[in-house]
């Protein structure tokens, strides 16, 4: 499960960065494209992602695919629509000085967004970043459908096995994925907070140690 989660995400991040520029690209039909592929997928059932996956992929690529790939890919197409707005609310969040102090240092429209504007929305997204990677680990359950053998799927082996004992297993299964998500969640707040004591706290010493050296 949590493997099928990691490789979604490092996935997901280039094609969500990807789209998140194109959502906030100054060319209108890329915009337009953008936002037409972001909704789309966001309008969709994961489930519905997953089957689209299973039938269609073995016919793009010309030969069969496991269930663990076939998970894979739905949850990079999946993923990458909610990361880019996650990516995308991290820029907007930033002050329009920053994409203009880029432009006053001579920096051209693609070299201000890499080296001025993204390092910056990509710090400010990791929280939010962390916590759809919560929601991703839950996504994983779904590949139970498809024979994916993952932890909802192994759990439904034993019930299989156990046949007397269903509460019991399903009961450690829902522990099992309280504990794994409430972990992350407190480390995006962890995560969170640290962030916002930097954005609070950097200007104070850097004023400081300028007055020192005078």
């Amino acid at each position: 499960t949590v493997l099928v989660a990691v490789a979604g995400l490092l996935l997901s991040l280039p094609c969500a960065l990807i789209l998140a520029l194109a959502r906030i690209s100054p060319y209108r039909p890329v915009r337009i494209a953008a936002a037409a592929i972001v909704h789309t997928v966001r309008g969709l059932p994961f489930l519905m992602m997953i089957f689209w996956c299973y039938f269609a992929l073995p016919l793009l690529v010309g030969r069969l695919l496991g269930g663990g790939v076939t998970l894979i890919g739905a949850l990079v197409l999946y993923e990458s629509a909610y990361l880019a707005e996650v990516i995308r609310a991290g820029n907007e969040a930033l002050p329009p000085g920053q994409y203009e102090a880029g432009r006053a240092l001579g920096l051209d429209y693609r070299r201000t967004m890499t080296r001025v504007v993204l390092p910056q929305a990509l710090f400010n997204s990791m929280p939010s970043l962390l916590s759809q990677f919560v929601s991703l680990i839950k996504e994983t359950s779904l590949g139970y459908v498809i024979s994916v053998n993952e932890f909802t799927f192994a759990a439904a082996q034993v019930n299989n096995q156990l046949l007397t004992k269903p509460v019991q297993v399903f009961s450690i299964l829902a522990l099992t994925f309280f504990i794994l998500c409430f972990s992350l969640t407190q480390t995006a707040r962890a995560l969170e907070r640290a962030i916002l004591r930097k954005r609070a706290g950097a200007p104070g010493p850097q004023i400081l140690s300028t007055e020192a050296d005078a």
